[in-house]
């Protein structure tokens, strides 16, 4: 891949000055924003800064099942249109609709300021989870590379750590999540929500297709990798047809995941408003029934989630697909007994995963 031919703003008096002005907003020092002229990049704004902390605690942690997380970007070229991550976006003052599919920040010292925070004698080695806000192995990481050197530093720490993505680039890192996993626990999880075409094409216009990303899982089980599946978000009235529960099902387990875990669709703030749309243009007779069935909140009714998890449930087990371990990648590696966590709740509880 050819990475010349691109321009940037960051040259001359007067980008510089645009640099400054972002710094504080963007919680850097400096900010430097290119444009890259190829067409998997074109319409898309890179803002390079060097971050101060890259190690996040997640607020309400005692409700999820991680505390920590790294984030080497903000943003995500996905442009998943129900990603409850965009409400994010308003924070720096951008747009949480296309601003967040097309203006992605990218914090360009995320290896070494990761490795000097894990060397701090703070830190305790708690469990770091990835992609839990916007994917880490996003279109811009072919370009940035952060995650190698970001997997390094875990492994040279025997950090145990966990990924959660949509992208096929995460193969290219095989030996070094390898490595890993010799040293300390590791998790990946691949979220596939559905295997429909059409429907992927429109709600997922950004990402990988849904058989590619089976592919990452099943080449990951071929390197002795266990892999879980996050099936999410299923779509209520588009995917959640008894059908295509199943057709999903069977893919996932055809392709040797460890486990499956379905996750209703939500619809926060800044994200609702951007799927209503998409929704009242690509499926405008559905636009009552999302508005009766999601009047309380942000949640679906704890009836339909119940439903879908049962459902799903079910069908794992009809194709041999082992107990999920709600919202927490499977290990690669089981933990010594004495330093096991605790199990998370199993599928066959009906609970409504919340991942941040």
């Amino acid at each position: 891949m050819r990475w010349d031919n691109l321009t940037a703003d960051s040259g001359g008096s007067g980008a510089l000055e645009h640099s400054r002005a972002d710094a504080a907003l963007f919680g850097a020092d400096a900010v430097t924003t290119r444009t890259f002229d190829m067409p998997e990049f074109r319409g898309i704004t890179f803002h390079e800064i060097r971050a101060r902390s890259i190690i996040n605690r997640v607020p309400g942690a005692s409700r999820m099942p991680f505390e920590w997380t790294v984030n080497p970007y903000r943003g995500c070229t996905h442009a998943c249109v129900y990603c409850f991550a965009r409400k994010t976006h308003s924070y720096l003052d951008l747009d949480t609709g296309l601003g967040f599919d097309t203006q992605i920040v990218v914090k360009v010292n995320a290896p070494e300021l990761l490795r000097r925070q894990l060397a701090s004698r703070r830190w305790q080695g708690e469990h770091i989870a990835m992609g839990t806000n916007v994917d880490c192995y996003q279109r811009a990481e072919g370009r940035y590379r952060l995650m190698p050197g970001i997997l390094a530093a875990l492994r040279d720490r025997a950090n145990p750590f966990s990924i959660l993505t949509k992208g096929t680039l995460i193969l290219r890192d095989l030996d070094l999540l390898t490595q890993a996993a010799e040293v300390t626990d590791v998790g990946i999880s691949v979220s596939v929500g559905f295997t429909d075409p059409e429907l992927w094409r429109t709600v997922e216009p950004g990402t990988p297709a849904p058989e590619r990303r089976l592919d990452v899982v099943r080449t990951l089980a071929e390197h002795g990798i266990g892999c879980g599946v996050l099936m999410a978000p299923v779509i209520p009235f588009l995917s959640d047809h008894p059908d295509r529960l199943r057709a999903t099902v069977r893919a996932i387990a055809a392709a040797g995941a460890t486990s499956v875990t379905p996750l209703t669709l939500h619809l926060r703030p800044g994200a609702r408003e951007w799927f209503m749309a998409w929704l009242g243009r690509h499926h405008p007779h559905l636009v009552r029934r999302y508005e009766r069935l999601y009047a309380e909140g942000a949640y679906a009714p704890k009836w339909y989630q119940r439903r879908i998890t049962r459902q799903v449930h079910d069908l794992a087990q009809e194709y041999g697909i082992g107990p999920a371990r709600a919202g927490m990648p499977r290990r690669i590696r089981p933990a010594e007994p004495d330093t096991a966590a605790p199990h998370p709740p199993s599928m066959s509880e009906p609970v409504q995963l919340t991942l941040i």
